[in-house]
């Protein structure tokens, strides 16, 4: 490997550290649920508020991204980004209300894009050998953060056990939500310092009729010999992009056309079942899906390091994978396995009951609040069939600030579940994802949209998907508290399964094929 390559490497792997900060912010708000909504006095549609807060941000960042981008540049923008990290980051940490908190997340919402931004940057400037390595990288390097987010809170909650000075000093055990957000701080001030040694992108410059900057960007990515006509080719075919451009109006208005109706069809159903087989709400709320097992806190949080490194791995697996056994064998065993692994769930949940017996509020009375103990004697051997059922009971008993409190506790009290079965869903359920419809989604997109409407058709899909992916992020605490774990895993699992049925009738094979040979692979009118 050339130092041209190496620098390509090293400009790439700076750019993806977005994807890191991305990773870590959308996963490190699991950690602090408990805290916040005890701290703020927050309802269940208000926890989900907080943590869906960012999916709103990016739906407005989709529309206006592009054109900022355009306008001054891939690097300026990635730069931008970073700083609506850092200011999110910031005033997360030192909210002082849950409004003030809502609008700091929703900031961090706003610096979503630079998923796509980062991949649009890498191709523009990576070589040709090497572009699908480095452009993979992103996908990594979101996984990367998300565990990151999870070891760093398990560190954090096992520090409020310890009696370390620094932990009484700094007052740990009662801000320990502010370190966790605090914690993207620093990725996010590392990575706008970094991002100032990389190049502008030549093909950026080139069709803002920048050539001698072009030129200079060009210089640190290949030989000077090779210079001029890399710089040549770039304006040939920018010159040809813009010869007679489509606009967006026209883009959509072709969109409809029955020749491209199959590839759209394809694209929202996409689109919809990724969000809908319910990843985001497992891995934003991880610590809270555990607790419903009865294993306690501190387990919990130690459940979702699994959830981490398994995430990875499989990212991992499925960017080697992806072009050895092709997109429709990964996606329909994806789809398979994650219908399984959530039935698997619900079946646990479904036979878990709860009974609260004379000695458990006596471990209550010593370990929590004697006056919550008295109250919880009208349950003391009521058996509960299902998790809301003997959810109403205990706010009934003992109100709903003291439930909130110690629901964890009075959870782990009375449930009898099978925690390994529910463990084992999770943890395959997240492999499937990550091996499969995660991270194809969009190299699905990629190749099955004409050139002619991607414009419109790639960023549609994006809205889709990031729609339902807010509502079932804010309303799962809600759900949880009103249906109950079976039934949305239950949901789940139903959404998988219309998926799997669709995308095995319709998912073309696209490996090893242009974007024409699937387009005539999808409508046989044009071959």
């Amino acid at each position: 490997m050339d130092k041209y390559t190496l620098r390509a490497f090293g400009y790439a792997a700076i750019v993806t550290i977005g994807g890191f900060v991305f990773g870590l912010d959308a996963a490190v708000i699991s950690g602090t649920l408990r805290y916040i909504t005890l701290e703020f006095g927050l309802t269940d549609l208000q926890v989900g508020t907080v943590v869906s807060a960012p999916a709103l941000g990016v739906l407005i960042a989709l529309v206006i991204t592009g054109a900022i981008c355009d306008s001054i540049g891939r690097k300026k923008t990635l730069l931008l980004i970073a700083i609506l990290y850092i200011l999110s980051a910031v005033g997360s940490a030192w909210a002082t209300s849950y409004e003030m908190l809502v609008g700091a997340r929703f900031i961090g919402g706003l610096a979503f894009t630079s998923l796509s931004l980062a991949s649009m940057y890498i191709g523009e400037i990576a070589p040709p050998a090497q572009r699908g390595k480095l452009v993979s990288m992103n996908q990594l390097m979101i996984v990367l953060g998300l565990t990151a987010a999870y070891f760093s809170n398990y560190w954090l909650v096992g520090l409020l056990e310890s009696n370390t000075a620094w932990v009484i000093e700094y007052n740990l055990l009662q801000d320990i939500w502010r370190w966790m957000l605090g914690v993207e701080i620093i990725p996010a001030v590392i990575w706008a310092l970094l991002l100032l040694l990389v190049p502008l992108s030549p093909r950026w410059l080139v069709a803002k009729g920048r050539y001698d900057e072009a030129k200079v960007s060009l210089a640190k990515l290949m030989p000077a010999e090779k210079i001029d006509d890399e710089l040549a080719a770039i304006i040939e075919s920018s010159q040809q992009e813009h010869q007679k451009p489509m606009k967006l109006t026209e883009q959509f208005q072709v969109m409809f056309e029955k020749r491209f109706r199959l590839a759209i069809m394809i694209g929202v159903i996409f689109a919809a079942v990724q969000p809908l087989t319910g990843v985001n709400p497992i891995l934003f709320y991880a610590p809270m899906v555990f607790e419903q097992t009865g294993i306690g806190t501190n387990a919990a949080f130690a459940q979702t390091l699994i959830i981490g490194v398994v995430s990875f791995v499989f990212t991992a697996l499925a960017i080697v994978l992806v072009d050895r056994l092709g997109r429709r064998p990964l996606v329909n065993f994806g789809l398979i396995a994650s219908i399984v692994c959530l039935v698997l769930c619900v079946t646990a949940f479904k036979q878990a009951s709860y009974t609260l017996t004379a000695d458990d509020v006596v471990q209550i009375e010593t370990t929590l609040d004697s006056d919550v103990a008295e109250q919880l004697q009208p349950l003391v051997g009521q058996t509960f069939d299902s998790d809301t059922g003997y959810k109403n009971a205990l706010i009934a008993a003992i109100g709903q600030d003291s439930y909130k409190a110690h629901e964890s506790e009075l959870i782990q009290a009375a449930v009898s579940i099978n925690a390994m079965l529910v463990l084992i869903g999770i943890v395959g359920f997240i492999a499937a994802f990550h091996v499969s419809i995660g991270p194809l989604m969009w190299v699905v997109f990629s190749e099955i949209v004409p050139t002619q409407i991607r414009g419109v058709a790639i960023p549609g899909f994006a809205l889709i998907s990031s729609v339902i992916s807010y509502f079932m992020q804010k309303f799962f605490p809600w759900q949880l508290a009103n249906f109950g774990a079976a039934d949305i895993f239950t949901s789940y699992a139903v959404a998988g399964l219309i998926g799997l049925v669709l995308l095995y009738r319709y998912l073309p094979e696209t490996k090893n094929k242009s974007i024409e040979e699937v387009e005539r692979l999808l409508n046989p009118q044009t071959a």
